[in-house]
């Protein structure tokens, strides 16, 4: 028997808790001593779910969907599928392929639910469907003028295309200019901070990748045909149907903690790592502090990360001298990798939650819904007017009735806004930032006023979103300075500073974890996850 393997995951969100399970399962503890230090309280980074007065908040919306069969078998073995009608589903007559053999929702939590994803453009006071489709709703907002400017600004961009050397010019080439000035400039801007021309192209590669005017023109064709279609045959941003855990995404995390925690991991909270030592080209510990400031050294033999990979540099660098041959208070970082790594750019991000009495906007789809009066299906409403601050409303009552504590009679939404940590609309009071958000919804016709609203709760999440300008563009420097650590791996959103979707950030602990197990040393397989080269979200099995 071989001595077993010490590994110390940094960060408990999606990334961190999949390599713990990846390596911990079947009998893994006889191989591997696991260690997860998670910096708050809170499991699921920030795909957990707030808690607030009964009713629960999913931060940033999250679908349970991948192309990559490994990820989809993986969700369903820690939360099974329903086999049974949930709430909604009874008191709206709804089916489902439901899950033979699976749980009840009505009997018990730990199960996950199928969901019907239904999401709008709000554009000019006018409610399109997202993504656009062929319908009188679209002319209609858009008058015969503005649609043949569209259509033939969308020819020109099929002859004539841009270098793709931003992201303004990637979806240019994709809708034309005059489409995306309407839908994709302002909207960009208010999501990054930054017009789209200073952003890179990389993030349209990613995030996009085939979505198209012809590739949305064909899904509204294809929806038509009797041919019952499978998620895999359609683009990932038209998705229409995906799985959601009963309680919120943080459910499945906090479920996958527990499961790690029986069979045998470590998992420690309010433990900031602070400092990485290394030595000889290999760390060697990290240092972490409690919630009362103690410090406390952790060795291990392989280390995963997924904290952000400005901290990840600087922990490396807050451990001057700890090496003795380096000298008192000697850098052991090069200055160009701290400069790239500090100057990498993050959007942060607050969701203001209100408990409504009910909605002004009516139903007038033929999708039927709870509530009295019935309210709007949507998951997701896109603002995609520039003419206000939020960027995305939730409706939490549609992702699960049992987000809601009251679900027949209340309506939750989540109102989310982008910014910086310390910027003017960060530093609001919750106050403050809750009026804004009523301001809003009721100058959009949403809801009445202020006397429509019951609740509140504001929720800020630093580093919500990897940016992909200033110095990401040195970013494989930095990539090829922190591969130099043998044992060190960084996965995840954050841990790559890349936009990961949640499958994606799984998919990289899962290459890291085999890796270990397998003794490669390339870790190529692990950086390459979602790479528009590589991954291209093509079926994996």
């Amino acid at each position: 028997m071989s001595e077993k393997q010490s590994v110390v995951i940094i960060g408990g969100g999606p990334a961190g808790l999949t390599a713990a399970w990846e390596l911990i399962k079947d009998g893994g503890a006889d191989r591997f001593d696991v260690t997860v230090l998670e910096g708050t309280r809170a499991f699921g980074g920030i795909s957990r779910t707030v808690k607030h007065n009964g009713n629960r908040m999913d931060i940033g919306g999250h679908r349970f969907f991948s192309k990559d069969e490994r990820i989809m078998d993986w969700w369903k073995n820690v939360l099974p599928l329903q086999g049974a009608p949930s709430y909604d589903d009874k008191k709206l007559g709804r089916e489902h392929d439901l899950e033979p053999g699976g749980p009840d929702p009505e009997k018990t939590d730990k199960v996950m639910l199928k969901r019907h994803r239904i999401s709008r453009i709000f554009w000019n006071r006018h409610f399109l469907d997202y993504p656009i489709s062929l319908s009188p709703g679209l002319f209609k907002a858009l008058g015969f003028k503005l649609t043949m400017k569209a259509g033939f600004s969308y020819l020109k961009s099929m002859f004539h295309k841009l270098p793709e050397d931003n992201l303004e010019n990637f979806y240019i080439n994709r809708f034309g200019r005059q489409l995306y000035s309407m839908f994709f400039e302002g909207y960009t801007e208010k999501l990054w901070g930054r017009h789209p021309r200073e952003i890179s192209a990389d993030w349209g590669a990613q995030r996009v990748k085939g979505l198209s005017v012809v590739a949305v023109l064909k899904n509204a064709i294809d929806k038509m045909l009797p041919k019952k279609r499978s998620n895999q045959e359609v683009e990932t941003s038209l998705i229409e149907e995906f799985w959601y855990p009963k309680l919120g995404p943080g459910q499945l995390w906090e479920t996958v903690e527990e499961n790690c925690e029986q069979a045998g991991v470590k998992v420690l909270t309010d433990a900031q790592v602070t400092e990485i030592r290394q030595e000889h080209g290999q760390v060697t510990s990290v240092i972490y502090r409690d919630s009362d400031g103690k410090a406390t050294e952790l060795k291990a033999d392989q280390f995963i990360s997924s904290m952000p990979i400005k901290d990840l540099v600087n922990a490396l660098d807050a451990a001057k001298g700890a090496v003795a041959e380096t000298g008192e208070g000697k850098s052991l970082v090069p200055a160009d990798m701290k400069t790239v790594a500090n100057g990498l750019p993050y959007r942060d991000f607050v969701t203001v939650g209100l408990l409504v009495k009910h909605l002004r906007i009516k139903n007038t789809t033929d999708i039927p819904t709870l509530g009295n009066p019935p309210i709007v299906p949507d998951c997701w409403i896109y603002v995609q007017d520039p003419g206000y601050k939020v960027g995305r409303i939730q409706v939490f009552n549609n992702w699960s009735p049992y987000l809601v504590k009251d679900v027949d009679n209340t309506v939750w939404v989540g109102l989310e806004y982008f910014c910086e940590e310390g910027d003017d609309f960060w530093n609001l009071s919750d106050e403050e930032a809750t009026q804004l958000a009523i301001k809003e919804l009721t100058r959009m016709r949403i809801i009445n006023g202020p006397q429509d609203v019951l609740d509140s709760h504001r929720e800020r999440v630093k580093k919500a979103y990897p940016a992909y300008f200033d110095t990401y563009a040195q970013m494989p420097e930095l990539v090829e300075y922190l591969d130099s650590f043998g044992n060190l791996y960084c996965v995840g959103r954050n841990g790559q500073h890349r936009y990961n979707n949640q499958d994606h950030s799984m998919a990289t602990a899962i290459e890291a974890v085999d890796n270990i197990k397998t003794g490669k040393t390339s870790k190529r397989n692990v950086w390459s996850v979602n790479t528009d080269k590589s991954y291209h979200e093509s079926k994996k099995g």
